[in-house]
C-alpha cells in the first residue's frame, strides 16, 4: 500500500468544474495479486453545498486532476461518497489512474 499526501484535487462532473477545498487529503494505492485498486480520503472540506449536493444525487460519479505535495500529477475517474457529518469525502477510483 503506498500513500500520497494532495496539495490539489479537482473533479469534473458534466460540465462543471470545482477545485476542491480541504484540510488534507491522501491517495492510497493498493496493490494486491497483480491488480491495483486507489482511492482518495478528503477531510476538512469547507465546501458544505458541495457535499450535500453529492449526498442527495444519484450520479456521483466524477473525473479528477490532481498534484501530489510532490509534485506529481495524475488523473483518473471516481466515485465520490460525501460524508456531509464529518466535512469529509471519499473517492473510490474506477480503472486506471494515469500518472502513476
Amino acid at each position: 500500500m503506498d500513500t500520497y499526501l494532495l496539495a490539489e484535487l479537482t473533479i469534473r462532473q458534466s460540465e462543471e468544474t470545482t477545485k476542491l477545498v480541504f484540510a488534507g487529503a491522501q491517495l492510497v494505492i493498493v496493490t494486491d495479486t497483480g491488480s491495483r485498486l486507489w482511492y482518495i480520503d478528503i477531510d476538512g472540506m469547507t465546501q458544505t453545498s458541495l457535499l450535500r449536493a453529492f449526498n442527495e444525487s444519484e450520479n456521483i460519479r466524477v473525473e479528477l486532476k490532481a498534484i501530489t505535495a510532490g509534485g506529481r500529477t495524475f488523473e483518473g475517474t471516481g466515485y465520490l461518497h460525501p460524508n456531509v457529518q464529518h466535512h469529509a469525502a471519499a473517492i473510490r477510483g474506477d480503472g486506471e489512474l494515469m500518472g502513476f
